[in-house]
């Protein structure tokens, strides 16, 4: 009978769900509006598996903490147009240049990959269609940066292209 403890342990492991900091819902729901501020883009970040649910992985954007994410989770943050790096730390360091065009949102899937020791991930930029059904099955995380979800419910907003 030493093996059931065990097995429970193990089976408790198994089954455990990282979880993040989510923002209210009322900022969930607008930043699923994928509305852009004039002169800014947005970057979404998104987990939508759940494999490594048992697993946060940080996000930085340009050397600096967006957030961390979790399984069927998001992040957003409003960007300066131009070139940014955004980078995943898990069991390795994925990393994903991409420039943002005032006006647009930045899609960006963080998968979930298999380690040795740990999680792993790989970033892949998607389009929008893709990206807004996927990202829509997902709850926002709280970000880092200084008044990242401010804009979201600001009026002065136009729809998202």
């Amino acid at each position: 009978m030493p093996r059931t403890p065990l097995l429970l342990v193990l089976g408790a492991l198994a089954s455990a769900c990282a979880s993040v900091p989510k923002a209210p819902p009322e900022m969930d729901r607008a930043a699923k509006e994928f509305r852009t501020t004039a002169g800014r883009a947005n970057l979404y970040v998104f987990r939508d598996e759940s494999m490594g649910a048992a697993v946060k992985m940080t996000v930085l954007l340009d050397g600096r903490l967006l957030g961390d994410t979790a399984a069927h989770t998001f992040l957003l943050a409003p960007v300066d147009p131009g070139p940014h790096v955004l980078l995943s730390k898990t069991e390795n360091d994925a990393q994903l240049q991409f420039t943002a065009q005032p006006g647009k949102n930045v899609y960006v899937w963080q998968e979930v990959k298999m380690g040795v020791l740990a999680a792993r991930s790989k970033l892949h930029l998607l389009d929008e269609a893709s990206a807004r059904e996927r990202i829509n099955s997902c709850e926002l995380a709280v970000t880092q940066l200084p008044s990242a979800t401010q804009p979201l419910l600001m009026p002065a907003s136009v729809p998202g292209s």
